[in-house]
Order: structure tokens, then sequence, then C-alpha cells
């Protein structure tokens, strides 16, 4: 049976489609065939970070309007057998999306993948209720810094009462907590909150804590989920993140000032 997870936030530039793709991504690279899906009408990024911008024939909207079938619109990964991409439409309005279209397509899409990757928009606006709809779990996003970590909790208001399981009286959807851009020493010096504030705050299980790294933009630049680069920390973090939400119990990394060797103190080198 086939598991419906949207990644989400309140706030926008927190790093979710990096995120969805590299998840996607990460799934897939285990044996277990994935679809993600951009549900981010008008402001399509997926496709970049997937590298596949340029194979867009047919996109969701088309899918919902009948104007192509899925089979069609699905845009297979270059590097991995069992991955696939839908594109969000560059040109149509986020109207295009209706209840009934989306839900056609999720249905049709869990029948054929093991995991369906929901990449919404930031907001509550419809493309990030359609989004979380049709979930059965769902990752928040969310940078360490109060603004943020504020309108996560917004969405977790949302995720409880606006699902078709909560419509339904199923049981909720399973929520987890994925921290990016965190730097261990900006959380010493006080300019950032540390993961016990935001677990506290938010209240939910801690799938991950992503780095800031440059290799996620470089990464992003390349069309390349920063999850096959796995010497960098980031694709180390989601490569944890990933066996976590698969049920794995893995120590969590890279929560800790890197302590620094003599010749690098002696002549201020980073690692």
């Amino acid at each position: 049976m086939a598991k419906i997870l949207v990644v989400t936030s309140g706030k926008g530039g927190v790093g979710k489609t990096t995120s969805s793709a590299a998840i996607g991504t990460g799934l897939a690279l285990r044996g277990h065939k994935t679809v993600i899906v951009d549900f981010d009408v008008g402001l399509r990024n997926l496709d970049l970070i997937m590298g596949c911008e340029r194979r867009v024939v047919y996109d969701f909207v088309n899918v919902i309007q009948g104007d192509a079938t899925l089979t069609q619109a699905l845009i297979k990964d270059k590097r991995l057998e069992n991955l696939y991409v839908l594109a969000a439409s560059q040109t149509r309005d986020k109207d295009a999306l209706t209840l009934e279209g989306v839900g056609k397509v999720i249905d049709e899409l869990a029948q054929n993948f093991e995991f369906v990757i929901c990449d919404s928009p930031a907001g509550i606006e419809k493309g990030a209720h359609l989004a979380m709809y049709f979930a059965d779990e769902a990752i928040v996003v969310t940078n360490p810094e109060v603004s943020s970590v504020r309108d996560s909790d917004r969405m977790l208001g949302l995720l409880a009462s606006k699902s078709r399981r909560a419509e339904n009286g199923d049981e909720p959807i399973k929520e987890h907590l994925l921290l990016t851009r965190y730097n261990p020493e900006r959380v010493v010096k006080g300019e950032m909150l540390g993961v016990e504030d935001v677990e506290e705050i938010l209240s939910i299980r801690l799938l991950g804590v992503i780095p800031e790294s440059q290799a996620v933009l470089k990464a992003s630049n390349q069309g390349v989920p920063v999850i096959l680069d796995d010497q960098s920390d980031a694709g180390q973090a989601y490569s944890d993140a990933v066996d976590r939400l698969l049920g794995k119990e893995v120590n969590h990394r890279f929560l800790d000032v890197k302590k620094q060797g003599f010749l690098q103190r002696l002549f201020g080198g980073r690692e």
C-alpha cells in the first residue's frame, strides 16, 4: 500500500523542495519506487533541483485537466530506475488545482508507487492545502529561527484539522520535524534556536537536522539532489533522515560545534 507523504512548512525558503528531492531520492536509492509531485503551480523548482527541467513536456495541471495522461507527464529520473517526477505548471493559476482532480491523480499514483512525495508550496493557500489533504505522513521543514518555527506550528494545526484523515475521523497524519540550515556555532552564540528549543515548541518527532552547508547550493545549481553527495554533511544528514523515516534507529549527527585540530587553531583554518 502506498504511503502519501507531504513535505510542508509555513514559511518559504526553508528548504522544502531540496528536502523533497533528497528524501525522494533516498527512498529510491533504498529500492522503493517513488514519485515526487510538485504542487507549487506557477513557481516550480523541483524539476531544476532534480535536473530534469528540459524534459518537462506535460505537467500536473495537464493531467488534471485531461490534456495528458499520467504516463505522459511522469518524468523518469536519469540516475535511478525507480524514481519519477511530476512537474508543476509554470503558466497556470493555482486555481487550476482542484480537490477532485488532485485526488484522482494521487489515487492513480498510489496504485503504482510505494511512496508519493508531495512537495508543498509555502504558506496556507490552496496549493499547500491540497498537498497536505491526502497525506498519511508529513515532514514539517523549519529553520531554527522564531518566525519559521511559529509558522510551522501553524501548519501543524492545519495538518491536524484540514486533512482527509481529520475529516473522516481516521488516525491523524504522522508528523515529523526536519530542521534545516542548522549551525551549532550560531546556536552557542545565541543567534539561532537549538534543537531542544524547536522540539519543545513544536512537540513532534525529530526526523533529522540538516547542517548549514554550501553543498546544498552547489547540488541545486548542478541539478543533483544533495543526498547523492555522500561526502557532504548535508548529504549524510539527509541519508540518516531517510533511514529514520523507514523506521531505523540512527543517532543524530552534526549537532555540536566541530572541534578544530592543533594546526587549524594555529592557522585559523576550518574544516
